[in-house]
């Protein structure tokens, strides 16, 4: 089978659609109202859809990677933004490095959890 891929939307829940609008535009990402209880949240080309549903399960076990060109300027940046003073629940756990490269994390206000990662050349 042949793939000509455009894009790749996950879909992420929460539990109160309006802080997580809220938390996504502060994070620098932006927003395109789809319904009252779905919009669509990207940046340079990169997006998901952010739906007002919570699912206990489902969010505690969503991941969801991007990968940057320099993971180190993006936590820089992450922190500046003082997420975790602006919304309760949100995590952010600094720079691991690994075999294959170097990420930092991200919670959002309902638990979704965002890995920011950077590749080593190869």
């Amino acid at each position: 089978m042949e793939f000509k891929p455009k894009s790749i939307r996950p879909f992420l829940g929460t539990i109160n659609y309006d802080i997580s609008r809220h938390f996504y535009r502060d994070l620098g990402f932006q927003e395109i109202p789809i319904r009252a209880t779905m919009s669509y949240f990207n940046t340079e080309g990169f997006g998901f859809y952010l739906q007002d549903a919570y699912v206990k399960d489902w969010i505690d076990n969503t991941m969801v990677f991007m990968e940057v060109e320099d993971v180190t300027a993006f936590w820089n940046q992450l922190v500046a933004l003082n997420l975790t003073a602006t919304y309760k629940n949100v995590k952010i756990v600094p720079i691991v490095e690994l075999d294959w490269g170097k990420e930092c994390f991200l919670h959002d206000p309902a638990g979704n959890l965002w890995h920011f990662g950077e590749f080593y050349s190869k």
